[in-house]
């Protein structure tokens, strides 16, 4: 798999030894191998650990700027819809500075699909609180617990318009490979979001533990199924990981598509138009 897409001249990988996000990279070649779609990709990141990603594989990529990676897919995408746009993105880039391009890039219901990689801290920058820290959780900018309430990225997804939205961890990964599949093949706004444990940062500081096994085993022990959440009374959802597809309609219309009916001459000129 590595030998089939890997740009080499781009190793090593800056991911530290036993973080979740080389287990991203791995299931995502996994799914598009499977799915055979790797010419018609077109990857588009942002700022931090998981941001890097795309760019190790030999396929066109665009690395921007900090919290911009759905303004540039958007862009991407309208000008070549029939390219599938995947936006790689970290809880901090796409719910903090992020956080309003995300909205809207739901809103409209572009067909991208955004796998946004949550390890509830800001890794590569040191260590601080992030908008999906868990409450009372310590961090370097929060040594007493952080006070502030954490986003829950899937339900503000959905509110915000997305039509596909699924969460699983790094310790489920081939229920993560069928959503990445599931969300490629989907035409509207995909949102993926995978826990994906930080043993340097959020694991030593927030676990009290850099040890990458023991922090998959508590995804694990965490992990509640949608089905099993809806049954259960809200007291014993308290620090469980709604795992599953949590919200899916083929109903809304997609915005590039739209978009080119609205304005038909120019979808003539256009030879990427479907």
């Amino acid at each position: 798999m590595a030998e089939k897409y890997i740009r080499k001249k781009a190793l090593p990988l800056i991911f530290c030894p036993g973080c979740g996000d080389g287990t991203v990279l791995n299931i995502f070649l996994r799914a598009i191998d499977e799915m055979g779609i790797f010419k018609d990709l077109a990857l588009v990141s942002g700022i931090g650990c998981s941001g890097w990603l795309p760019t190790y594989l030999q396929a066109d990529v665009l690395h921007v700027l900090h919290g911009r990676a759905i303004p540039f897919a958007t862009g991407l995408k309208l000008t070549d819809p029939r390219r599938k746009v995947v936006v790689f993105t970290g809880d901090g880039d796409c719910l903090g500075i992020g956080g309003n391009h995300f909205i809207h890039g739901a809103r409209r219901n572009i067909d991208l699909t955004v796998i946004m990689m949550n390890n509830g801290i800001y890794g590569m920058t040191g260590g601080q609180a992030a908008p999906t820290t868990p409450l009372h959780s310590r961090t370097q900018t929060s040594p007493y617990g952080n006070i502030e309430f954490p986003f829950d990225a899937c339900e503000l997804a959905r509110a915000a318009g997305a039509t596909y939205v699924a969460r699983w961890t790094t310790a489920h990964p081939r229920q993560f490979l069928q959503a990445i599949k599931e969300g490629m093949e989907h035409a509207g706004f995909s949102f993926l979001e995978v826990f994906s444990q930080c043993p340097t940062q959020a694991g030593r500081y927030m676990e009290g533990t850099s040890d990458p096994g023991e922090l998959l085993a508590l995804y694990k022990k965490r992990a509640i199924s949608v089905e099993q959440a809806r049954k259960a009374p809200d007291q014993d959802l308290s620090g469980r990981i709604i795992v599953g597809r949590i919200y899916h309609s083929p109903e809304k219309k997609e915005f590039s598509k739209s978009l080119y009916e609205s304005f038909p001459a120019q979808a003539t000129n256009n030879r990427h138009h479907p």
